[in-house]
């Protein structure tokens, strides 16, 4: 959605913080808190198993977390319904973030309790070289 007008590498000048929604079809709230060694995510799930949630890691450092689960409530046909503030359908949400470069990827680790999923994204905190390279100019080329 957002990377059609936001794509890479320009995400991360228009987009501040990094953070974006794909889709969300409940409220699923988060806060992203980074400490000296880690940066964590905190979703509400309320209502979500683990088995409801998948947490990836895509191209261009984009996690992805998304939540599919519960089931449609059923009555009987002569039920009337007078305020349906719960909802009453099949739950969903979906939040992608893009992670800074000082994550470590392979060690990202997930855990739902109590109806907040955390994430904890580790940082590499070995300094990387710098990308940046030197271009000699010349009068002709």
């Amino acid at each position: 959605m957002a990377d059609g007008f936001f794509g890479y590498p320009f995400r991360r000048l228009f987009l501040s913080p990094p953070a974006y929604h794909e889709w969300s079809g409940s409220t699923a709230l988060m806060d992203w808190l980074e400490s000296p060694t880690a940066h964590i995510f905190k979703v509400n799930v309320p209502g979500f198993n683990k088995e409801d949630i998948k947490v990836q890691v895509g191209d261009g450092n984009i996690l992805h977390i998304k939540g599919e689960g519960g089931k449609e409530e059923t009555h009987e046909k002569d039920t009337v319904w007078h305020v349906a503030e719960r909802g009453t359908r099949k739950r969903g949400f979906s939040r992608e973030i893009e992670l800074p470069e000082d994550v470590k990827l392979d060690q990202i680790k997930a855990q739902v309790e109590n109806g907040v999923l955390t994430i904890v994204a580790p940082k590499d905190t070995n300094p990387k070289q710098s990308k940046v390279r030197n271009i000699n100019i010349t009068s002709k080329l």
